[in-house]
């Protein structure tokens, strides 16, 4: 038995020794998390014997249900910080009598006056920056899996400003796509590259 045959029939006993009806819900939970995702997900769920579709749908579910959460607690703490940086700009400006709401001083061009250090973006990041420049939000969703986790992905967007409908609508196609991609592959590696071996 190869390496391979032995990772597979490891996690067909795994999967074994969990009642059929809570398999997918496994599936599902490996979906979720970051990294492993829907793709993970329904690698896990196929090399462990259970039907492709079935594997795929699990493993997608888990993945979105983990995005929906990232953007709507994203979505509701940027609503949050948005409000009280325009609250804390009229309160300046009425204290100062600036007629320019936003900026740092009176008169000011706009500019803040003190600026937080920043860290540098990490490659990763730069990389999902210049595809939501260079390819918009659909770009940016499904080259994201490239660069970064769905996860971390649809928190960038929702952080920018994109709005939350549309991030979800663009990270599920994203998942369905980049699963399926992933299930068909894991599919015609069991059934087709495998038994030719």
């Amino acid at each position: 038995m190869n390496p391979v045959e032995r990772v597979v029939q490891g996690l067909q006993d795994l999967l074994a020794h969990v009642p059929e009806l809570v398999q997918p819900l496994v599936v599902a939970l490996a979906g979720a998390v970051p990294f492993v995702e829907g793709e993970g997900g329904a690698l896990l769920g196929v090399l462990g014997g259970l039907h492709p579709v079935l594997a795929a749908v699990a493993a997608a579910t888990g993945n979105f249900l983990c995005v929906l959460a990232v953007v709507s607690l994203g979505s509701g703490v940027r609503a949050r910080v948005t409000a009280r940086r325009a609250a804390a700009d009229a309160e300046a400006a009425a204290s100062t009598g600036a007629a320019f709401v936003g900026s740092g001083a009176p008169g000011g061009s706009g500019t803040a006056t003190a600026v937080a250090p920043t860290r540098p973006e990490s490659k990763g990041r730069q990389r999902l920056r210049r595809y939501l420049v260079r390819f918009g939000v659909p770009g940016a969703s499904l080259l994201g899996p490239l660069a970064l986790p769905t996860q971390l992905t649809a928190a960038t967007l929702v952080a920018s400003g994109v709005r939350k409908g549309w991030v979800l609508l663009w990270q599920a196609v994203a998942i369905v796509l980049w699963t399926t991609l992933a299930t068909v592959s894991a599919w015609a590696a069991l059934h087709v590259v495998l038994p030719a071996t």
